[in-house]
């Protein structure tokens, strides 16, 4: 498998915390920064596996 560095951004818009992978067109949100990258993660997984 290969391993890929990817950058990523987050920023508060209101009550959620959104963040968004700057290599693809990728993003989720969540109410904290955590779980926002966490549901940025769990995006990118699928948006890789096709």
């Amino acid at each position: 498998m290969k391993t890929v560095d990817l950058e990523n951004i987050v920023w508060k818009e209101d009550k959620f915390y959104v963040a968004k992978c700057l290599n693809v067109e990728v993003s989720s949100f969540g109410e904290s920064k955590e779980e926002a990258l966490a549901n940025l993660q769990e995006a990118l997984e699928l948006y890789f596996e096709d």
